[in-house]
């Protein structure tokens, strides 16, 4: 008797669940959705930016160790959202199909593939020195590069598996889960960064320690919720997987942000050798700079986080009418908040750069300038990335594959190579802005192809798009 309930509880949650994402005025659902997702992305943002601004206390060797560093922890989170983002687009189609099954079983699989992945980047910490010269860092700057990395590579395995949780909880639509997890998390490193820099005095070691120490807390909170079976989707090691298509399907679905997070890493890489010679101040400057602005652009991608799982649940229920509004709404929102932050981040960006290195003349003056660069394209920025995200998805790999790898790769690493040696510094500041604007023009197109050919409006229900010329969906029915 006590199973029978306490199935018809689950079919009864799984039931409601399916009815709030699928019956839901759109915008309301898209806003209830972003504002968690949103919150979670800025919190995500303060664990760099937190560290960024204790220790830009310390100097600009030490700030751009940090810099440095970060190319780390994007490799980190590249394979942490690559099998997130993956396993969340699979699960919120599943769900929609109504194959919970099927939703556990990808969910399970890349909790799993994550963690493991987490654990092969520990044989990196044998040969830290070399691999933070190899990412752009300057030799007064190693040692706090090293200090800093040693802990990111520490906390590698729980770094990667709790972005697969996260989104599991985003692909049901438990936004708000999520959003206390990281949470948590975010003012925990808040407050160990100010202790152990300051009141221990650990310096950037501290710093690296801090953000550890809450990126684990966030882990074990998320994983309660699976726990203690607050969740639709079931996470069970003991029914991982056994088959290799499985990862390969995650795997394929979760390319597209691989290969952004990975290009991120080669970027920050590349745009650290472009500003060394340039010497400390301009590589604390840069580093300070390109925090700000992944700062402004988390928010953007969080809105398209809370867009992402209406989407997919819709596009699995063939609510095609629902994916389109869906993305019009986000598209409306993030160019809004754009416009918005552009105009401040503007008018205001030496008061902004003041707050990390008063006092800094030098340091403020270049960042500004790079602030002020990418200001310009910041409004254009929400449309790019919610047409990446709206094919990704959806599930068709290939195109957004190509789209993730114009930001950071296709467009920025020609850029950052060729411009220095015509335009000096101001050429490596404009570098990110000018890729940007790249990118979202050839945004414009794929958006109309979508729209046009796949999810036209005139679809009646039980039609399902058989796929793009360019790449087919992962799944078909």
């Amino acid at each position: 008797m006590s199973v029978a309930a306490s199935d018809l509880t689950v079919a009864q949650k799984e039931k409601a669940e399916f009815d709030r994402m699928t019956k839901t005025p759109v915008l309301r659902l898209v806003l209830r959705l972003s504002v968690p997702t949103t919150f979670s992305m800025l919190i995500t943002s303060v664990y760099n930016i937190a560290d960024t601004f204790f220790v830009s206390s310390l100097g600009n060797a030490a700030t751009s160790a940090v810099g440095v560093a970060f190319a780390i922890q994007s490799i980190i989170q590249a394979l942490g959202y690559g099998f997130g983002m993956g396993s969340q687009s699979l699960i919120s189609r599943k769900l929609g199909e109504k194959k919970p099954d099927e939703a556990n079983l990808y969910g399970t699989s890349g909790f799993v593939a994550a963690f493991l992945m987490g654990c092969l980047m520990l044989p990196g910490l044998a040969c830290l020195p070399a691999i933070m010269r190899l990412f752009g860092s300057t030799e007064t700057a190693l040692p706090f590069a090293c200090d800093y990395g040693f802990w990111v590579l520490i906390g590698a395995p729980l770094f990667c598996s709790s972005f697969v949780l996260n989104n599991i909880l985003r692909a049901e639509g438990k936004a708000m889960y999520s959003m206390i997890g990281l949470c948590s998390g975010g003012i925990v490193n808040i407050a160990l960064d100010a202790a152990f820099i300051f009141g221990l005095n650990m310096g950037v070691s501290g710093a690296a320690l801090a953000t550890m120490i809450s990126q684990a807390l966030s882990f074990f909170i998320l994983l309660s919720f699976f726990v203690f079976k607050r969740s639709i989707v079931r996470v069970n090691i003991f029914k991982t997987s056994r088959h290799p298509r499985d990862y390969f399907k995650i795997f394929c679905v979760g390319l597209p942000t691989v290969f952004r997070q990975s290009l991120g890493s080669v970027a920050t890489t590349l745009l650290n050798r472009a500003v060394r010679p340039f010497g400390d101040v301009a590589m604390s400057a840069v580093s300070i700079a390109n925090k700000i602005y992944i700062l402004l652009r988390s928010m953007l991608i969080g809105v398209g986080q809370g867009f992402q799982p209406v989407a997919g649940y819709n596009y699995g229920a063939r609510l095609y009418d629902r994916v389109r509004e869906a993305f019009n709404c986000a598209v409306i929102i993030g160019t809004a908040y754009g416009t918005v932050a552009a105009v401040i981040l503007y008018c205001l960006s030496g008061q902004i750069m003041g707050i990390f290195r008063a006092g800094d003349a030098e340091v403020i003056a270049i960042g500004g300038r790079m602030l002020r660069f990418l200001s310009l394209v910041l409004p254009l920025l929400g449309y790019s990335t919610f047409v990446n995200q709206l094919y990704q998805c959806l599930g068709f790999v290939a195109p957004a594959t190509f789209l993730a790898s114009c930001r950071q790769g296709i467009f920025f690493i020609p850029l950052i190579i060729a411009i220095p040696s015509y335009l000096g510094l101001t050429g490596i500041l404009a570098t990110q802005a000018i890729s940007d604007a790249l990118t979202f023009a050839i945004s414009v197109p794929y958006h109309i192809l979508m729209f046009k050919r796949y999810l036209p409006s005139s679809l009646v229900k039980g039609y399902r798009p058989k796929g793009l010329p360019l790449a087919a969906p992962t799944r078909q029915n």
